[in-house]
């Protein structure tokens, strides 16, 4: 009687722990395109590229965030590049010149953080209308990060395409 009990306790306990699991698994998937940065345009440049840079652990220990760029993120430097994102205004409006681009769509709960890797810092001479699209951006890329504040990508010249 005793060890019917306990199977029974156990099978209970089992259901109170994978319940939730099996209810998880019963949900709505979110949106596939949360999962993957903004799609490479014609003739641009991928997230994956600007994405290789990682952060000086020298730098780190010291509480300042420096990049290290690879080669091929440095022969982008000064470069005309084109890059798809998506706008995260820094001002208020309906039309923004300064902005960041971001690799993945700000709504995203498991992409609210970029990391410096994950975006870059926009001014354009014509302000462009705000909105979450994906967005197309050319200009020149400037490798930044040397001052330890966290940007490591900025094009201060750019044009929506």
């Amino acid at each position: 009687m005793m060890t019917a009990r306990l199977a029974i306790a156990a099978t209970l306990a089992a259901l109170l722990i994978t319940g939730p699991a099996a209810l998880a698994q019963t949900a709505t998937k979110p949106s596939e395109s949360i999962w993957k940065p903004a799609p490479t345009p014609p003739g641009g440049v991928a997230w994956a590229v600007l994405e290789a840079a990682t952060e000086d652990p020298a730098a780190a220990k010291a509480g300042a965030m420096k990049p290290l760029y690879p080669a091929t993120v440095k022969s982008l430097a000064g470069k005309r590049v084109k890059i798809n994102g998506y706008m995260l205004p820094l001002g208020k409006g309906a039309n923004q010149s300064h902005f960041v681009l971001l690799a993945y769509p700000p709504d995203c709960p498991f992409h609210l953080n970029p990391g410096p890797q994950q975006f870059i810092e926009v001014k354009v001479a014509s302000a462009i209308p705000m909105n979450y699209d994906v967005r197309t951006i050319e200009g020149t890329l400037q490798l930044a990060g040397g001052d330890g504040a966290g940007v490591f990508y900025k094009i201060s010249d750019g044009k929506e395409m």
